[in-house]
């Protein structure tokens, strides 16, 4: 009995120990540089997904919460991919527990996006990997100040004033894209037109905002699930509406020439259900 007490004290007395011997000076300045790293990779897809840890949460703005690497690494990828995007942050602090593995960095962020900027604050919790690297584990940030007010002028746009580009890279090549009203890549209300060749085909995908679809030219397709399944849609003439709820899986096809808008709330994301199917990935 008595050498189990001596064995249990010394198993004690070494865990004690080992807390004593954590640096956490030296970990704060570790996991600064941590975050360093980290706003520095933004212009590296593969680069950035690598600083956040498998199960890592994060809680954008205007937008469902994101779980697990594969889909922050997705969701980074849509946003990268707009119009003059860029995103750059600076921690102005870092703390780190006693134990050594789980810390938090603050500081102030500064993005711009499709001719918009934005300037605001996050929080990141951080914790310390087997292998001794930080990565991230929780994120959540917010602008400094709120969305303006919603204007109140009327929109007047003739077919010849209709401005067409190319649709983004998570759309196969081939449509073109039109923004009416709205900006789309933002968390606010948009209206977008897409023109799709005959035959165009849209992978199983889903949204994370409800998306209306309305037909304008041509006869358009949807069918619903994870497997593309061209004798299993339901054709939409024109005048025909379609409303896709957030997160539900479908996929789409022109049967004809097509023109077709969109109604939604921003930020306009499409993810794939194969990413392997995520045209801008080929």
């Amino acid at each position: 009995m008595k050498r189990h007490l001596f064995v249990l004290t010394g198993v004690l007395l070494a865990s004690s120990g080992c807390a004593r011997s954590v640096n956490v000076e030296q970990e704060r300045t570790s996991l600064m540089a941590a975050d360093r790293s980290w706003s520095e990779s933004v212009k590296d897809l593969d680069k950035f997904a690598s600083f956040v840890a498998s199960d890592a949460t994060f809680y954008p703005p205007g937008m469902p919460v994101v779980k697990g690497q594969a889909a922050v690494r997705e969701a980074f990828k849509q946003m990268s991919s707009a119009p003059g995007f860029d995103l750059q942050w600076s921690a102005s602090k870092a703390e780190v527990g006693a134990g050594g593995d789980v810390g938090y960095t603050t500081g102030t962020y500064q993005a711009a996006q499709a001719g918009a900027s934005e300037q605001g604050k996050y929080v990141t919790v951080w914790k310390k990997q087997p292998d001794g690297q930080w990565k991230v584990v929780e994120d959540i940030f917010n602008a400094d100040t709120a969305p303006g007010p919603t204007s109140q002028q009327h929109t007047l746009v003739a077919p010849a004033k209709v401005t067409w580009g190319e649709a983004p890279p998570s759309l196969p090549p081939g449509a073109k894209l039109a923004v009416l009203s709205g900006d789309p890549s933002k968390s606010e209300p948009f209206v977008i037109r897409v023109q799709l060749p005959a035959g165009y085909t849209i992978a199983p995908h889903w949204h994370p905002t409800d998306e209306q679809v309305t037909v304008l030219a041509g006869t358009f397709a949807l069918g619903m699930g994870d497997t593309l399944d061209k004798t299993a849609v339901q054709d939409l003439p024109v005048g025909g509406y379609a409303l896709l709820p957030a997160q539900m899986h479908h996929f789409a096809m022109a049967k004809t020439a097509a023109t077709i808008q969109v109604h939604g709330m921003g930020p306009f994301v499409i993810n794939y259900v194969n990413p392997a199917d995520d045209p801008s990935k080929k």
